[in-house]
């Protein structure tokens, strides 16, 4: 057993004060000790946040002594230490972000079908179903379920107008969507049913759920779940894991996620620790001839460094200006 925890979790409830109801929940997060991300809005709280065992227990007994979050669910981790650095509670007029404006629904009423584990897998062997990602772009290239689709998109508020673009390709079929702790498809179903789905399922509890159940044990999950904190990924398949992240550079299966040095881009990279050096993790040339590019300051490398570098994976520097 581990020392720390890790604990993430989300309920779509009205708050009447949600700014009251941050300052307040901010105080007691300090009170005991925890370090994490906190949302709070009108339509309910989502966060995730480390600690102690016991600072985890204090915090999860605080929050559901509230009748408002008395059924919340906790999806926890162990942890070997604090995945976060600084404790943040703060105020957003969504606790995800959706940006449906005038369209937007309350989710705690309007909601698709929830799926246990062992129904998702089920799912998942359904030739009739769609399994649909509903997360980012960079979180599905790191892993996930079997036959699921990729949206276009690079972030999930770019999903609705995905979706109705493909809509003739799925309307007739039933459509289950999944993500990283249900909170992004506990929104998004009801979206779907409002633009006429019939047939709408989700992944009760989201992929970490179904990676710690134990008749699943994550079968059918390829690579790692990306997460929002400093662990950045965890594993999820206990039967047959795979590793299906390629480096950004050369292909090669890997499963490490960088941000690209220049900080006008700060794209999320998959790249080894080898081309992290060779192409001072810059995504693109431009990238790594940035002026202000991190890995170039972090390292202090020279000028004369940065071209010797360039020259040897066929590039320059600009000339300077």
């Amino acid at each position: 057993m581990s020392d720390y925890r890790v604990l993430l979790y989300y309920k779509y409830v009205h708050i009447e004060d949600p700014e009251k109801f941050r300052d307040e929940h901010m105080k007691l997060c300090q009170d005991i000790g925890l370090k994490g991300r906190i949302l709070v809005s009108e339509e309910g709280l989502n966060g995730t946040c480390s600690g102690t065992v016991e600072q985890t227990d204090r915090y999860m007994e605080a929050v559901r002594s509230d009748e408002r979050f008395s059924d919340i669910y906790f999806k926890i981790d162990e942890a070997d230490g604090h995945a976060f650095k600084k404790m943040h509670v703060r105020y957003r007029p969504e606790i995800v972000s959706l940006k449906l404006g005038e369209e937007d629904h309350d989710a705690s009423k309007l909601t698709g079908q929830f799926l246990d584990p062992v129904e998702w897998r089920e799912a998942l062997e359904d030739e009739n179903t769609i399994v649909l990602d509903a997360r980012n772009d960079y979180e599905y290239d790191l892993g996930h379920f079997r036959g699921a689709i990729r949206p276009d998109i690079r972030s999930f508020r770019e999903l609705p107008e995905w979706i109705r673009e493909n809509k003739e390709k799925f309307m007739d079929k039933r459509i289950v969507t999944y993500c990283t702790g249900g909170i992004r498809c506990e929104k998004l179903t009801g979206w779907l049913m409002k633009e006429g789905f019939e047939d709408v399922g989700q992944l009760h509890g989201g992929i970490h759920h179904y990676g710690t159940d134990p008749q699943t044990q994550g079968e059918k999950w390829d690579g790692k779940m990306y997460v929002f904190d400093e662990r950045i990924s965890v594993d999820i398949n206990k039967v047959d894991k795979k590793v299906i992240a390629r480096d950004w550079f050369d292909g090669e299966p890997c499963e490490r996620y960088v941000n690209c040095a220049n900080p006008e881009c700060n794209r999320q990279v998959i790249m080894s620790e080898e081309n992290e050096h060779k192409y001072l993790r810059g995504c693109t040339h431009e990238c790594r001839v940035h002026p202000r590019n991190r890995y170039v300051e972090e390292h202090q490398l020279s000028r004369e460094e940065v071209a010797k570098r360039l020259e040897a994976i066929g590039e320059s520097l600009p000339e300077k200006v």
